[in-house]
């Protein structure tokens, strides 16, 4: 996991501001494989949103528990039953969001 400043975390809430969710948690529950799945789109993406459906077991915090366990993923937001999640890219085409996080 990343080490944040506040200014950065505020950076990182401010672009999340705009996106929407593209994973979601639901009856099914989480697994590795997911969690896989939440790297392979951070990879090229750096910051995405998850949401939680009505019918997750889990809550806000078991996700972001199990997220941070399973992975170098940081929780940067959780709202009501949505995440933000941020991890920098290793590839430098897709370095957006992390080289101006560094400017910070």
């Amino acid at each position: 996991m990343l080490k944040i400043t506040g200014k950065q975390k505020r950076f990182l809430r401010s672009k999340a501001n705009t996106l929407t969710p593209i994973f979601s948690v639901g009856k099914n529950g989480l697994a590795q494989a997911w969690v896989d799945e939440v790297i392979l789109a951070l990879s090229k993406r750096e910051l995405v949103k998850i949401s939680l459906q009505q019918s997750a077991d889990e809550s806000a915090t078991d996700v972001a528990d199990f997220i941070q366990t399973h992975s170098d993923i940081t929780v940067v937001q959780t709202i009501g039953r949505t995440l933000v999640l941020f991890l920098p890219a290793q590839e430098d085409k897709y370095k957006r969001i992390s080289v101006e996080l560094a400017k910070i």
